[in-house]
């Protein structure tokens, strides 16, 4: 499908009531309600909170795909990018035809709500659940597998968001999207159940880079059973990690939804067509690994007494209100510190000072710095 129709698709679909970081389940419920009935819309059970856990169940297709999102509560990029999806194929065209026709898919749009409300990456009870696929300790973790155990769907979408911290590769390439085929077994084996996942991958991420070239990566695909992804990878079901990450000066998000949903998209296409070869897995293997080689701020060549240093600063996300804060702090200062700036001040062999002319020190909480006399907020705006 050509770029121009995916982005078109996107900008009439765009569900514009969801905006920005903060996506929990006050947000979507009005939006669920108003699906068509033959979108089905249940509660799968509840959180620690008891919050409802809500799924929707669309198409009539033989295919079967599973899609959660918010696993993690503080990752709601690929959540927006959901309800993008549902307006496309709630619209009475070719593209969503073929898609209701071939599949039948089931969404869980937050599987985290208690992690969502509090915009957290642990549930209510501080567990990760993308660590407890075995032990099964968790409320959300039992809908999840009861979910899939009873749907028995031939692939699953693991929705997830990363920090601005990963580099494409170890290149001056943020990792706008990255994706992972996980492990099968401890060995790492290129399965057939692996290789299904990695093609659809590849042409998700060929797609990707007639935009953002070179700005996709893959995770380490070190096999821990733990996780969800590797569980259901291990039982035989082709499984894709999505990670949205950072695009330039999108804090909100925004852009990378676009590219989120331009990817189901094309995922899903790629599934309908089912003509992978041994290409798209060579195409798999030469995608760059994530590294973590980005700050979102670089201060380079600060002068601190008598040596010359680099300072990185990186946004905390805090919870003020309804809104998410990008708290600026000082998380490294080093002779030189290797990688790369979202935004890079050079000092020039200045001091560079806080608001109140006190020197800069890890741990610090810095909104302006002060270099030669000339005043820089390192703050963004709320969201």
């Amino acid at each position: 499908m050509e770029i121009e129709v995916l982005q078109s698709l996107f900008l009439k679909h765009k569900e514009r009531s969801l905006f920005g970081r903060y996506i929990h389940s006050k947000h979507i419920e009005p939006l669920l309600a108003n699906l068509p009935k033959t979108f089905k819309v249940d509660v799968l059970g509840q959180s620690i909170n008891h919050q409802n856990i809500y799924s929707i169940t669309l198409g009539t297709g033989d295919k079967k795909i599973l899609m959660w999102s918010q696993m993690h509560g503080n990752e709601s990029t690929t959540t927006k990018a959901i309800f993008d999806l549902l307006n496309t194929l709630k619209d009475d065209s070719e593209v969503s035809q073929a898609i209701l026709n071939h599949f039948t898919l089931i969404i869980i749009p937050i599987l985290n709500p208690d992690g969502a409300e509090m915009y957290t990456r642990l549930n209510a009870n501080l567990v990760d659940l993308n660590r407890d696929a075995q032990q099964q300790s968790q409320p959300e973790s039992n809908v999840l597998k009861t979910c899939f155990d009873s749907f028995k769907p031939h692939y699953c979408f693991n929705l997830h968001g990363q920090r601005t911290l990963f580099s494409a590769g170890p290149y001056n390439k943020v990792a706008t999207m990255s994706f992972l085929s996980p492990a099968q077994d401890i060995a790492r084996t290129v399965t057939e159940t692996r290789s299904t996942a990695m093609s659809v991958i590849s042409r998700m991420t060929k797609n990707l880079h007639i935009e953002i070239p070179g700005q996709v990566g893959i995770y380490d695909d070190t096999f821990n059973i733990n996780c969800v992804g590797d569980a259901f990878q291990s039982l035989s079901v082709p499984t894709i990690l999505f990670e949205a990450g950072h695009y330039k000066d999108d804090y909100n998000r925004e852009e990378v939804r676009r590219l989120v949903y331009q990817s189901y998209i094309v995922a899903l296409n790629a599934i309908m067509l089912n003509d992978f070869d041994d290409n798209d897995i060579q195409y798999y293997l030469k995608i760059p690994k994530n590294d973590k080689l980005f700050s979102d701020i670089l201060i380079v060549n600060a002068r601190f007494d008598n040596a010359v240093m680099d300072v990185a600063i990186q946004y905390e996300e805090h919870l003020i209100g309804n809104t998410i804060d990008f708290i600026p702090k000082v998380v490294k200062i080093e002779k030189t510190i290797s990688g790369f700036g979202h935004k890079t001040i050079n000092a020039n062999g200045n001091c560079v000072l806080s608001s109140d002319n006190s020197t800069l020190e890890v741990g610090m909480v810095v909104n302006i710095v002060v270099v030669n006399n000339e005043v820089l907020s390192l703050k963004l705006g709320n969201n």
